[in-house]
């Protein structure tokens, strides 16, 4: 047996492999409160899925479509398996905080990445910041000279409540509000089907009032120029900002659908996510959030197309 572990361990310096990559893998569960049907949540899958190919490690994967319950019975099935660590987003605001506290009693790492929620005892956050998103979004509008007093924006949403979309219109309404600008954020699905019908019907009923749209999803977002076709608006007729992690609006940007697009890094976010949780499981505490995202237009809308094509 002696012999046996000087030839392993020999081979393994003989191939660059350290001592750690002969450790056992670890089991860690990544969490989604969205769904596989959503273009960007395949990407956020990526992330995960490349993540456990490249360290060896397991990964427990699960979408809950905007379920609560579901998604915190997830977080306790995971405490309940013994997991190394846990990656979850946020379903609603305050809806993890219960079941964080369990995880963290059981000594078990959890990282927030996608959706934060600061209620919650999370050990670190990996994602954008949707309420400077929004502010984002809502300034560039304002900058660019597309809405001011008096204009009406038009937010579609896919989730009601969803922690996304509330957080993204505490940040549109700072700067809206002091302007007079007013807004109205309308419920979807998260069937893009749906998604285009329900739009198609409000465009078409509210047309004339809409000076400007803010897609507060991927979903809406990349249906807009479905939605402008099916209505017959010209693209940049009506100026459009919001989500952009798919081919969608990378596509509705280049062609001028939409104005500018955010990108999230959804596979870097899951990845970077896993490897916190990782490293946390080692002994080695983050300490710190990385905060992802930029705001795309025209001239640089191709390096995410090409992203998210895998070219």
């Amino acid at each position: 047996m002696r012999a046996l572990k000087s030839v392993v361990i020999a081979a393994a310096l003989a191939t660059g492999v350290s001592g750690a990559a002969l450790a056992q893998g670890k089991t860690f569960y990544w969490i989604s409160h969205g769904t596989p049907a959503d273009p960007v949540w395949t990407y956020f899958l990526d992330g995960a899925n490349q993540w456990a190919e490249d360290t060896g490690n397991t990964v427990n994967t699960s979408f809950h479509n905007g379920d609560v319950a579901s998604h915190q019975e997830a977080v306790r099935a995971a405490i309940a398996a013994g997991a190394d660590g846990i990656t979850t987003t946020s379903p609603d605001p305050g809806s993890l905080v219960e079941v964080t506290a369990e995880v963290k009693a059981a000594g078990i790492p959890i990282i927030n990445f996608n959706t934060p929620d600061p209620t919650a005892d999370f050990d670190a956050y990996v994602g954008g910041d949707n309420v400077k998103f929004g502010a984002g979004w809502a300034q560039y509008m304002v900058d660019n000279g597309h809405v001011s007093e008096g204009s009406f924006v038009w937010m579609p949403v896919e989730i009601p409540g969803a922690t996304y979309g509330v957080q993204e219109e505490e940040g549109i309404a700072s700067v809206f509000e002091p302007l007079g600008v007013t807004w109205e954020v309308t419920d979807s699905t998260l069937d893009q089907g749906e998604v285009i019908t329900r739009m198609t019907d409000y465009l078409t009923a509210n047309r004339d009032r809409i000076d400007a749209i803010i897609g507060l999803g991927d979903l809406v977002t990349g249906s807009i120029k479905r939605v402008f076709d099916q209505v017959g608006v010209a693209p940049g007729e009506i100026p459009v900002v919001g989500w952009g992690n798919s081919l969608d609006t990378t596509q509705e940007v280049l062609t001028g659908y939409v104005n500018a697009g955010q990108w999230q890094d959804p596979q870097a976010t899951s990845y970077i996510a896993l490897s916190m949780a990782n490293m946390a499981a080692s002994g080695i505490p983050p300490g710190f959030d990385v905060i992802t995202g930029a705001l795309y237009e025209a001239d640089t809308a191709q390096v995410y197309d090409d992203i998210l094509s895998g070219k």
